[in-house]
């Protein structure tokens, strides 16, 4: 059933359950309202979850919130997993990641993005927070022959990405704990990172760079750094990607220069201070 037969479907059924008259008079559909705490729910949670217990979440029975969840499932709002937990599914993410595109730092890092590509020769790529850890939300390829291969929706390792060690060392210190616990959900909640990790940290803040040196990829080598917004809390990162051989990964070094000349500049014009910007 098509969005719209369904929502005629409910209108028809309960006129007088699914109109609902806010204190600004503006008519609504209390149905997806209603049906809207489930998506809700799992937003909050952050995970997969047994039907009884999104229900629960929602403040609704399990019989009533099933027929919500197979309409959401097939409009890809949710999907199952092999244990018949709901989570929230491909549209869902699609959605996710096109409000992250849209939010207003990205569209003023764009045209900075094409420049650092043309003036480095490397792929450039702006990452934001999200919901699972850094998120690559726009790429611009090398002007070179040689592309690196990374698409938009990418979520990035926390220790094993430059990217994602530019948002340990100066994200949100709780928020980093949170992802890194959900990836290793054996480790402490309380434990502090490794000593080698938290050493490289302090590296990462003292150059203002973050550095992955085949890191993932054998051949690939990447450099973050990152972006600040007048309250100075990092926003974004802005990231280097290219071959290992003609990649200058020195944190000191001309390319690290570059990057970090347009991270302040970004900064700068999101209304972070000259300190900040730096920081």
């Amino acid at each position: 059933m098509q969005l719209s037969q369904y929502l005629m479907h409910q209108h028809t059924q309960k006129p007088e359950a699914d109109e609902d008259v806010s204190s600004r008079g503006q008519r609504g559909i209390q149905s997806i309202e209603v049906g809207g705490r489930l998506l809700l729910a799992l937003a909050d949670r952050g995970r997969a979850l047994a039907l009884k217990e999104l229900a629960a979440e929602a403040g609704m029975a399990p019989g009533k919130a099933h027929p919500y969840l197979v309409s959401f499932g097939k409009l890809g709002l949710v999907e199952q997993d092999a244990a018949g937990r709901y989570g929230l599914g491909p549209l869902a993410m699609q959605l996710g990641l096109i409000s992250l595109q849209q939010y207003d730092p990205v569209r003023l890092a764009e045209p900075l993005l094409v420049d650092l590509a043309q003036a480095t020769g490397h792929s450039a790529a702006i990452a934001l927070w999200g919901n699972h850890g850094p998120t690559i939300v726009r790429i611009e390829e090398a002007p070179s022959a040689v592309h690196v291969r990374m698409r938009p929706g990418t979520v990035t390792s926390l220790r094993h990405t430059a990217t994602g060690k530019a948002f340990a060392a100066f994200h949100e210190r709780h928020k980093v704990r949170e992802v890194m616990q959900a990836a290793a959900p054996a480790v402490s909640a309380e434990a502090a990172p490794d000593a080698a990790l938290e050493a490289e940290l302090a590296g990462v803040r003292a150059s203002g760079v973050s550095v992955s040196v085949d890191g993932l990829l054998l051949g690939i080598s990447a450099m973050s750094a990152p972006v600040f917004d007048q309250r100075g809390q990092m926003v974004l990162a802005l990231t280097l990607i290219g071959p290992t051989p003609s990649f200058d990964a020195d944190p000191h070094g001309a390319l690290a220069q570059t990057l970090r000349a347009y991270a302040q500049l970004l900064s700068r014009r999101l209304g972070a201070s000259s300190t900040q910007a730096s920081a």
